[in-house]
């Protein structure tokens, strides 16, 4: 959302009327018309440009944090941490794209330039997608390098393309060219929609080298950026480009550094005092300057607490994604990929803004309530923190199906009888399994077996039909089993197997199978899937499937080909499947679920994008339209700079918290919950103190004001220096 808020400041800018570059330079070339209007025919190449861009960077993002938890199969910790710090860096660099578009190479040629960088970085970060294509240290290496020259791509064009845009109106034609920042608005959300819908449909739909196919993730946001820069280029003849005029960024930061150089060089009590601390730079800076850097210094104390917010907003592609992949993403006609749930949030912006504007502020003015840009951005700030409430409520929900939390000296059991009659389980000094359990019992729960040390040999005494047989296994600690009990070459016998210790990640199914017939057998699950499976109940590897109905497979032993149906494999859960024997033309089989589907719906993440996308419209739109407000047309640009790089320092906030301070899930979103609220009631006391004021009269006073000159200041270090 910050990207849509600075076609806010743009469109701010080209309505205040900036003076037209002097000099030899071909900024007065009238580009030919669209359709007989007033709109240049330059813009529809920016336009276009636009959307290539936004979708290929949100395409490209939809999918990261999954690329970084599937691929290099990192944690989700450090796999937030990366991304946020992408994230981060996408915000830092803008200040260095505005710095190179007005004091060296101009838009156009930055844009250019650093478009090249953007589809150079895209390209790399698709070649390290490709599994084939050396180890993990190169799909690493060439993944960070792809990332980092992104950002530096995105975010050095992001200041530059909508100024540029506003640049191809004349001076007469203001209402066209604010119609133009609407569609060029539009095309942000437009690319950014479609983009967070497609992109995770061929990350997760289509497969590629046998697993998600993220090489074709990235390389089609990668084609769309190469289209983008073909479009921008094929439009040079029409454009109108306007010179470098030097950066005001660059002077605001050298007035304030001078002011307080200069005023710690001058600590004197003798020393008359100034009434700002600013008009210590009055000895170099003209008084217009001085007072302009004032009205936005006022502007830029308000934006100390608004990086919390952000840190919260931005963990849609990161903790949210990952909440989903622990969800049930079935909605009936269509089952949502994890990552897709992204495409809400530019879906419901677009929804909002026109509700907002046309009914919801109209309806709380006529009400006789004064509704503020600070209490507008505060409520925004409450919406935020209560949609993280409720990602805390839903995450305890899914934790529920999760399994147990493993411990030092503890394990889990569970029975598997396989058997024709019950069996009764005892288990050396443990005090499980009181009843029988029954032929093909589907287990409840596993049981905790406490252990002495990090591994223990463990008696189990199994009684079946008056006969008693026990079996010596070792049993190591934080570990998962289960006890399959069946019956070979006339007589009772056990294996103790290991299971999964944790729900299959995105949301993909895991399956193991036990070959209870007199024969090998070789199981086709799918047209890709595949497993070899010994006789006499030998057990195969897991296998990692998609959620769906598997009926259609095929057992082939030295009987013959037979028919298998696994029936549904479900989000999250983990199966065992015993081939028990053969009837007709199929196999039976029985299916136990050792770990319980995901049974909390995707749609109950709705709530919590509502609410946080209500609170963006309030908070950021209405935040930058206040800022602008309170400052000179001259130094918005400034504005913009730290309101990206609030955006920098909420992503770095995240990053730092995922990894410094790693703790349970639904405890984060607490932690976050509370800390946005605390910003918010400073926020609030920081605003209730605010006092708007008109940009024009602040700068008639500031020029009322005397200050000392330069003469008298050279008078007071020289007298100083006598004493």
């Amino acid at each position: 959302m910050a990207e849509k808020d600075g076609v806010l400041q743009a469109a701010k800018e080209a309505q205040a009327g900036d003076d037209p570059p002097k000099g030899d330079f071909p900024v007065q070339k009238k580009s030919p018309k669209l359709c007989g209007s007033n709109y240049p025919l330059s813009i529809a190449f920016i336009v276009v440009n636009e959307f290539c861009e936004r979708f290929s960077y949100y395409g490209m993002r939809a999918v990261l944090t999954l690329y970084f938890i599937s691929f290099f199969h990192w944690d989700e910790n450090l796999s937030t941490a990366v991304y946020h710090a992408f994230s981060a860096l996408c915000y830092f660099t803008p200040v260095i794209g505005a710095i190179m578009a007005d004091s060296w190479l101009g838009k156009y040629k930055t844009i250019i330039y650093l478009s090249i960088v953007y589809v150079v970085g895209h390209l790399i970060k698709s070649v390290g997608a490709i599994p084939s294509l050396g180890n993990q240290v190169v799909h690493v290496v060439l993944s960070m390098v792809g990332l980092f020259l992104i950002a530096l791509g995105t975010g050095g064009i992001k200041p530059c393309v909508s100024a540029f845009g506003g640049d191809q109106f004349e001076e007469e034609h203001t209402s066209e060219r604010s119609k133009f920042f609407s569609v060029f608005y539009l095309s942000i959300n437009a690319g950014s929609l479609i983009s967070t819908f497609v992109t995770p449909v061929l990350r997760g739909d289509v497969k590629c080298f046998g697993e998600d196919c993220y090489a074709l993730a990235f390389g089609v946001p990668a084609a769309l950026m190469v289209l983008a820069l073909v479009v921008f280029i094929a439009g040079s003849g029409l454009y109108r480009k306007m010179p470098p005029q030097g950066n005001v960024l660059i002077e605001v930061c050298k007035c304030i550094g001078f002011a307080i150089k200069n005023r710690l060089k001058n600590r004197s009590h003798h020393i008359p005092k100034r009434d700002h601390w600013l008009d210590w730079a009055s000895e170099k800076y003209s008084k217009q300057l001085i007072g302009e850097v004032k009205m936005v210094t006022r502007v830029l104390f308000l934006f100390i607490p608004l990086p919390m917010f952000w840190a919260l907003f931005d963990q849609q592609g990161s903790r949210w994604t990952l909440q989903a992949t622990k969800m049930n993403a079935d909605f009936g006609i269509y089952v949502l990929q994890p990552d897709q749930m992204q495409f809400l949030n530019p879906l419901l912006i677009l929804v909002f803004i026109p509700i907002f504007d046309l009914g919801l502020y109209p309806l709380i003015s006529m009400c006789k309530f004064n509704f503020t840009p600070i209490k507008k951005m505060a409520t925004g700030m409450i919406l935020a923190g209560m949609a993280f409430g409720l990602a805390a409520i839903v995450e305890v929900k899914i934790n529920e199906t999760d399994m147990p939390q493993l411990v030092p000296k503890e394990s889990l059991i569970q029975v598997l009888n396989l058997a024709k009659n019950p069996v009764q389980v005892t288990i050396q000094d443990q005090d499980l399994f009181q009843q029988p359990v029954e032929a093909f019992q589907d287990p409840a729960e596993y049981s905790n077996l406490i252990l002495n040390g990090e591994q223990q040999n463990l008696r189990f005494i199994l009684q079946h039909q008056g006969l008693s047989l026990t079996f010596n296994y070792t049993v190591k600690e934080k570990s998962v089993y289960s006890l399959i009990v069946f019956e070979g070459e006339g007589s009772l016998s056990s294996r103790l197997i290991t299971d999964l210790k944790a729900k299959p990640e995105n949301g993909l199914a895991a399956v193991r199978f036990i070959n209870g017939l007199s024969q090998d057998a070789n199981l086709t699950i799918d047209s890709k899937q595949f497993v070899a499976v010994q006789k006499n109940y030998g057990v195969s590897e897991y296998l990692l499937l998609e959620r769906d109905k598997y009926s259609n497979g095929k057992c082939i032993t030295e009987m013959g080909e037979f028919t298998l149906d696994l029936g549904l494999l479900d989000f999250g859960a983990s199966y065992t499947v015993v081939v028990t024997n053969v009837s007709g033309d199929a196999v039976k089989t029985w299916k136990s679920e050792d770990i319980k589907a995901n049974s909390v719906h995707m749609a109950w993440q709705l709530p919590q994008y509502l609410l946080i996308s209500a609170g963006e419209v309030m908070f950021s739109i209405t935040g930058l339209a206040f800022s602008y407000s309170q400052s000179p047309a001259s130094m918005k640009s400034v504005l913009q700079a730290g309101w990206l790089l609030t955006v920098a320092v909420g992503n770095t906030f995240v990053l730092v918290v995922a990894q410094a301070a790693p703790m349970a899930q639904w405890a984060e979103f607490v932690l976050f919950t509370v800390l946005l609220f605390a910003v918010c009631i400073l926020f609030s006391i920081m605003g209730y103190f605010y006092v708007s004021v008109d940009p024009e009269d602040l700068r008639e006073k500031e020029e009322k004001t005397e200050t000392p000159s330069r003469g008298n200041m050279i008078s007071l270090v020289t007298q100083k220096t006598k004493l």
